[in-house]
């Protein structure tokens, strides 16, 4: 005899919201609703969960085959007053579900499996950019921070209306807090807070929110909507009511979404790539699936983050590289959506490290808001989740590795599934038929649940070679947080993470090309839509600094060759600055050309310098001349710095400048444009804007006399001017250039170098000078030679610490130990341990002393409870500290970790006692379903009284019945049809139910002739 457990099914009452304007705020939320499912005993693998709320729902598993059993949907009531009326039920195998034609279930995939979850940013075409310019790009170093998104949830009047509006809050924050723990795991490399700070549910439709199946216009007109809700407060209500702003808003619908077009088809979901913190852009709508929307939603806030596919433009998800994962383009089986690649990593922390992502860095406002604890597959049963992405009709339809797919009846009665895992906490059966759950797409025993680890930073490494050989590169070091690395949920490493210096900052030789033209033309072998061309860096795009971005020569278009120029490229093709670009990010550098220095120039354009190798020349030039000629206005001597030239008021003259060879701007009566020129081996800015004042201006030093001249078209209305000159008038005897010391030898044994480099030094105080300030045809040559020759000592160096014995608690790692000789630029080679001197670093260590959590002790099982037969054993289990000495009390160990307090077990067989049943009386209704008893006893071999019978094997001693009716002559105008909605009427004749009335009411037209 087979038995079925019934689960108890509780519920609570959900939250309340407020209705205003349209739109459901939910402001204060209770605790959200709780269903769970639970199966007294240790079920064996023929016992399935059922729901008996409302009815029996559900699957029993019977000798590896598959039986729904639900509620008849029209049935007559039975009983009168608050009594519990029983339910008709009707019992199927799965077997008779449809199939598709020629396909097994797990070829069956869902519509959408071929297209993407997302569509990503597109740039313009080639020719006239638009480039936005993005704010916040300050100077960092890598840094691994604390940040929070504080996330407006919006559900369309689709959703809401299909989940009721009882259900949907406490559906909306499960999603997301599957959501919050996809962006716990490790593998993002950051610690990112998802947090719901506001919840908006629409009832009616909003005039200025325009949703439909075209995702596009969808997400544009979404963006736009929560921008305004958030910034203009239109609406007094919510304004007034202290809800706070958002980072990040995400609309969930239940239409069905496609790009480019108004007609439902497979797209998912759909947000801008890197819009993260941009009011009109840190948005994405995502196509209501159930509690698996919640991928979808974390994959679309992943673009936001600048995130783009695994497997386009990145190492991710193609054959033979790492798996795709979170942000796989398609929905399919070989997807891994528990973790984040590697890529997503990188992308995630350039996007961070770049400052675009600030607004995160504050706490969010406390709220009166209840994220719920438990993991959502207790709360809701694999049915439930069918019904949640495929309608009210769906259930589960194939139960293996439901771990890692979830299959469920379509709306067209086939077997199928979106390649989404159920939701962790689901109940599965492991490999050995024991009732588990899921767990990140894994059936663990049930409540097993491994304990989170906390990530800690591991050592430094070494710095990378240099990116440039001349100019002013970049090195870098990077640690990773691996000691341990943060698991099952643990916190990710907070702190500097990647580290950067200057390198060969001398000035590249005479004639070198620029570093940016280099890159660019690396890229004249290489077709670009269809044609090769050659192509010069151009650096005239706003907020593109840092990115490659070159022009045709020849043609009047450019465009973006590469994301991120080379570390250590300018970011300005202004020779006055020494920012260079790290990580596609524009990095302050100092004077001294050493990366985040603070050393600024001075007046006279000394770095570090205090002023007073300089003096300031400075005028005013209002003498009253006649117009209508060119007219000295003041001489610049050469080695002046800090040139400044502009007039007092607006007028109709112009500025002009002279050398000896003759006007070089606004010469000849000839007025030039704006525009900057290089003149006297500096770069001059010459500006003139409509309705205010010329300049012109230049930093220096110059290497010529220049004239500054005016054009006079009208009455002087007043030129000013200021500059700084040399304290001495002989400018050639105030620099000379200086051979420095010898660098320290690049290695300390073996084949190094060392180098002695020409600086140009003042005179009088042997400071440090710019090079232009020296003759440069007199600069001597930098010296280079071989240094440390001697032969390297052999060394111990210690290989990578093994893993940790014990997570918590005190355990041992170890490591190997080595004696080699590695000289530099060479392979190191391993010698005998006798070579090296000293002691050899220690080979073993004590690790992971924190202690460990309490823990759950079960004690010895005490003698089954019953005489023969089967019955039950139990056992204590105590709660105790992590040393067994305390016992604790049981809320301080983790609930769903406990083992079980009672098993089954089977005495030896019971003597020849068995159970005996009598005749069955009469039915209790004298029409209809009613109901029969009988006397059940057991009795010993000699007919005599026993309580030796096992109780699971006692038969019922009731039953249901059917009275017999008294049978009228159907009308003639009374049809005869089939009643039942769900189309079960094949199965009663395929049953031979017509013998019974009640089949036969409801399937009367199927029934003729039976």
């Amino acid at each position: 005899m087979r038995r079925f457990l019934l689960p108890i099914c509780s519920w609570s009452t959900g939250a309340q919201t407020d209705q205003k304007g349209g739109e459901d705020v939910a402001e204060h939320l209770r605790a959200p609703a709780i269903i769970r499912a639970m199966c007294q005993g240790r079920p064996a693998p023929h016992r399935s969960p059922l729901s008996n709320c409302d009815g029996l729902l559900g699957v029993i598993s019977v000798d590896g085959e598959d039986f729904f059993i639900e509620p008849a949907e029209q049935q007559l009531s039975l009983s009168k007053g608050n009594s519990i009326e029983p339910r008709v039920h009707i019992l199927y195998p799965r077997s008779v579900l449809p199939k598709a034609s020629g396909r097994d279930d797990s070829e069956l995939y869902c519509a959408s499996q071929d297209l993407p979850w997302s569509r990503a940013q597109v740039s313009g075409g080639v020719g006239e950019h638009t480039v936005t310019e993005r704010t916040g790009g300050r100077t960092r170093r890598s840094v691994s921070r604390e940040r929070t998104v504080e996330t407006l949830v919006v559900a369309d009047k689709l959703t809401v209306a299909f989940h009721g509006r009882g259900s949907v809050e406490d559906y909306l924050l499960t999603i997301m807090n599957i959501v919050a723990r996809l962006f716990h795991d490790s593998s993002l490399g950051n610690l990112v807070h998802v947090v719901v700070t506001r919840l908006i549910l629409l009832t009616e439709e909003q005039p200025e929110l325009r949703l439909s199946h075209h995702a596009d216009k969808s997400l544009e007109s979404f963006c736009r909507w929560q921008h305004q809700a958030a910034t203009h407060h239109r609406n007094e209500e919510l304004r007034s009511s202290g809800l706070p702003r958002h980072d990040n808003a995400v609309l969930v619908t239940r239409h069905d979404i496609c790009s480019y077009k108004n007609k439902p088809c497979g797209t998912l979901g759909l947000a801008p790539v890197g819009g993260m913190c941009e009011p009109e852009r840190s948005c994405s709508i995502n196509e209501d699936l159930g509690l698996a929307s919640a991928f979808t939603i974390a994959h679309e806030m992943g673009h936001n983050f600048g995130m783009n596919h695994d497997g386009m433009g990145n190492k991710c998800g193609g054959e033979g590289e790492e798996p795709a994962r979170i942000m796989a383009a398609q929905l399919t089986a070989a997807a891994s959506p528990f973790s984040w690649s590697s890529c997503s990593r990188q992308y995630i922390s350039r996007f961070l490290d770049s400052g675009r992502g600030d607004c995160l860095n504050d706490s969010p406002q406390t709220l009166n808001l209840v994220m719920p604890t438990e993991l959502p597959g207790l709360r809701r049963s694999p049915d439930v989740q069918c019904r949640l992405q495929h309608g009210p009709t769906s259930r589960q339809c194939k139960f293996r590795d439901v771990c890692r797919q979830l299959w469920c009846v379509s709306r067209s009665k086939l077997c199928v599934t979106n390649s989404i895992p159920a939701a962790e906490g689901t109940a599965c059966a492991s490999d050995n038929g024991d009732v588990g759950w899921c767990f990140r797409g894994r059936c663990l025993p049930l409540g097993n649940r491994p304990v989170p680890v906390d990530g800690l930073w591991g050592s430094w490494g070494a710095w990378s070679k240099c990116t440039r050989t001349c100019g002013g590169g970049v090195s870098s070091s990077e640690r990773k947080c691996d000691n341990p690395k943060p698991t099952h949920g643990g916190t990710y490493c907070l702190g500097v993470r990647g580290r950067y210096r200057s390198c060969n900052t001398e000035d590249c030789p005479a004639g070198t090309q620029d570093f940016r033209d280099k890159q660019c033309a690396s890229f004249n072998s290489q077709p670009f839509r269809g044609k090769l061309y050659s192509w010069t860096a151009y650096t005239a795009v706003q907020g593109k600094m840092c990115s490659l971005v070159c022009l045709a020569d020849g043609y009047n278009f450019y465009t973006e060759r590469a994301e991120v120029v080379v570390d250590g490229t300018r970011c300005h093709d202004d020779p006055d600055s020494f920012n260079i670009c790290v990580n596609g990010e524009c990095k302050h550098v100092g004077c001294d050309r050493q990366l985040g220095s603070t050393l600024t120039e001075d007046k006279c354009r000394v770095c570090g310098g205090d002023g007073t190798t300089c003096e300031t020349i400075h005028g005013e030039f209002s003498k009253s001349i006649p117009w209508g000629d060119y007219h000295k206005v003041v001489h610049i001597p050469r080695g002046a710095v800090n040139i400044e030239v502009e007039e007092t008021v607006p007028s109709k003259n112009y500025l002009a400048l002279r050398t000896k060879n003759g006007f070089v701007l606004n010469g000849d009566w000839t007025v030039q444009w704006p525009h900057s020129l290089t003149l006297a081996g500096t770069r001059f800015l010459y500006k003139r804007p409509v309705g205010e004042v010329e300049k012109l201006s230049a930093r220096g030093p110059i290497d010529q006399p220049i004239t500054v001249t005016v054009l006079l078209q009208e009455r002087n209305k007043g030129i000013r001017y200021s500059f700084n000159v040399p304290l001495k008038e002989d400018h050639q005897a105030s620099f000379a250039w200086f051979l420095e010391p010898w660098t320290p030898c690049s290695a300390s044994c073996g084949k190094g170098e060392r180098k002695r480099v020409a600086t140009c030094r003042r005179l009088l105080h042997l400071t440090v000078a710019l090079s232009e300030q020296c003759q440069a045809e007199k600069r001597p040559p930098n010296k280079r030679q071989v240094c440390s020759a001697q032969p390297c000592p052999a060394v111990w160096r210690p290989r990578e610490w093994s893993k940790c014995s014990r997570s918590c608690g005190g355990g041992n790692r170890s490591r190997t130990v080595v004696c080699i000789r590695a000289p530099s630029g060479a392979t190191a080679v391993i010698l005998d341990n006798s070579l090296c001197h000293g002691p050899p670093p220690p080979s073993k260590e004590a690790c992971n002393a924190q202690d460990c959590p309490p823990q759950w002790v079960a004690l010895a099982w005490s003698r089954c409870d019953s005489m023969c037969g089967p019955g039950l054993m139990h056992r204590p289990v105590l709660c105790k500290s992590a040393d067994l000495t305390q016992t604790l009390d049981p809320s301080k160990c983790l609930t769903t970790s406990r083992p079980t307090v009672q098993r089954h077990c089977t005495r030896k067989r019971c003597p020849h006692s068995r159970w005996l049943v009598g005749h069955w009386g009469e039915c209790s209704a004298q029409c209809g379903l009613g109901q029969q008893v009988r006397r059940v006893w057991c009795a010993a071999s000699d007919q005599q009284p026993s309580m030796l019978c096992p109780a699971v094997l006692r038969p019922r001693n009731a039953q249901a019945c059917q009275g017999a009716c008294e049978t009228s002559p159907r009308s003639l105008s009374e049809e005869c049809r089939d009643i039942n909605k769900v189309a079960y009427c094949p199965l009663v004749l395929k049953f031979r139910f017509c013998s019974r009335a009640y089949f036969r009411q409801i399937c009367c037209k199927s029934c003729q002739g039976q």
